[in-house]
């Protein structure tokens, strides 16, 4: 029985060197003839022991296993080769396709699971991928780099940079300005790190994220019997900050009542326990953050105008991501290293092609949803690095990289035509269900259904950058049914 063969000196390969374990001879014979074809060295093994021997000695680039072998299996060689070479990608093949099988081969580090039997082109562009991916990584600068600051170094940023150094000592009531997810609480949390309050603690609340007849006792605690159900004392949020700082998110959502009693804490900085007779000092600076236009809810009447100006004694707007896209490869690669820290993987790093595609984004959840992709992509991107066709189909097709396979491609109209009538997207989606119908397929109408929520409810909250109630309201939907929609539908990164 043939145990081990070459096809050619791996010292000599100047296209790149790929390894097969398999048990299975007919296997072993038929990729490597396809690899020659392909120009690729290829050298071969029928056990694990054997490769692990050779291991000792050199390393591939790639390295295809089969899962199941006598003896050694290559699950259990997958966990000793990453040991020995952690950035060697590895290709588990078997012809066992169950989800245990895929599960243990990921999370032992797998380059990707290609189940048997396999279409040999198919299995050698996995392999020249693989083979890419090996060369790349080699091609890592080794030395170490400094981590970017995250909230970044464009021009934009750098008004936000000099106010968070000259309050550092300051008291002052800080208002911060800037839409959903550009950053708001990580700003209030620098002001606090680099204040004289530091070491005292910092504590958040989302006042859109508490039921209106709870905030009260939220903010400023309760006494024991209060009302129903306080069973004992409570310490609010004003008493836990104390010496500290009080951050208040979306303070543009609180109740008009809410916002008298603000007022009077920043008037007199006293205030009571619900059903307490005991003023109690307060002793925390207040910084609030809101993604709302204050300005007009006060001349709409919606805000008090006295408690705006108690709040904007010195105001902070921190740009969207749109203004500062230049910070954008610096935010994704801490988001990346912080995901694989997160998971206890190794970083994965963005091809020039992704960094360019990323660039072009259009990201309505700004900072949050760059950081919830990075964490999708860590996850999900099945090499080390990652390139376009790695990010979510939703996100390709809005760049116009991967059009749904099923609508056919209407022609371009010129510039300043006039859109197309309404009746054209009928009669594409006509010719694509006739079409999927003719094929066999099956669950048309969820696959399409989900397809159309997609693009009406993601295109909604786009326009009104992310406001989910603003979005139900434009669409006709309820508040709970948009939520349901957009986590359904994997929608979060649109979140406010």
């Amino acid at each position: 029985m043939m145990t081990a063969m070459m096809t050619a000196n791996p010292d000599s390969l100047a296209t790149g060197q790929v390894w097969v374990v398999d048990d299975d001879r007919s296997i072993r014979w038929v990729l490597e003839k396809a690899l020659g074809r392909a120009g690729l060295g290829a050298r071969l093994f029928s056990s694990a022991s054997e490769l692990l021997e050779a291991l000792e000695r050199s390393h591939p680039q790639v390295l295809v296993s089969d899962i199941r072998m006598p003896g050694t299996g290559g699950i259990e060689l997958l966990h000793e080769v990453k040991r020995r070479a952690p950035t060697l990608p590895v290709i588990i093949m078997t012809a066992y396709s169950d989800l245990e099988s895929a599960v243990s081969a990921f999370q032992g580090g797998a380059f990707e699971y290609l189940p048997k039997p396999f279409d040999i082109d198919k299995a050698i562009e996995l392999i020249r991928r693989a083979l890419d991916e090996s060369n790349q990584v080699a091609t890592i600068d080794d030395e170490s780099q400094e981590e970017p600051e995250i909230l970044g170094q464009a021009a934009a940023m750098h008004d936000v940079f000099r106010a968070i150094g000259r309050l550092s000592q300051s008291n002052a009531t800080v208002l911060i300005t800037g839409e959903s997810g550009s950053g708001k609480e990580v700003v209030a949390r620098a002001l606090h790190r680099h204040s004289a309050r530091a070491a005292r603690p910092f504590i958040a609340l989302n006042t859109a994220a508490i039921p209106r007849d709870l905030l009260e006792s939220e903010l400023f605690g309760h006494e024991r019997g209060a009302f129903t159900g306080a069973q004992a004392l409570r310490r609010g949020r004003f008493e836990q900050a104390e010496g500290g700082t009080l951050f208040l998110d979306e303070i543009g959502d609180m109740p008009s009542e809410l916002q008298t009693r603000l007022l009077r804490v920043l008037s007199d900085g006293f205030y009571y326990r619900v059903g307490g007779q005991q003023p109690l000092k307060a002793d925390a600076r207040v910084i609030a953050a809101t993604h709302q236009n204050l300005d007009e809810q006060v001349r709409e009447g919606r805000f008090r105008e006295d408690l705006f100006h108690r709040l904007n004694v010195i105001r902070l707007r921190l740009p969207p991501l749109r203004e500062r896209r230049e910070d954008i490869p610096l935010l994704a690669r801490h988001f990346l290293a912080r995901s694989a820290k997160e998971l206890g993987v190794e970083s994965k790093r963005l091809t020039d092609e992704a960094l360019q595609f990323l660039g072009r984004l259009h990201l309505p959840g700004n900072v949050r949803q760059l950081e919830n992709l990075c964490h999708w992509l860590t996850v999900l991107a099945p090499a080390q690095w990652i390139r376009v066709e790695d990010f979510p189909v939703e996100l390709r097709q809005e760049q116009g990289l991967a059009a749904a396979p099923a609508m056919p491609e209407a022609p371009a109209a010129p510039r300043s035509a006039a859109p197309p009538p309404a009746a054209d997207w009928r009669e594409l989606l006509r010719q694509d269900v006739k079409r999927r119908l003719e094929s066999g397929t099956s669950g048309i109408i969820d696959e399409l259904t989900d397809d159309f929520e997609r693009v009406v409810i993601g295109g909604a909250l786009a326009h009104v950058r992310g406001r989910r109630i603003e979005a139900a309201t434009r669409l006709g939907l309820g508040r709970n049914t948009i939520t349901r929609k957009i986590r359904e539908l994997r929608l979060e990164h649109s979140d406010d």
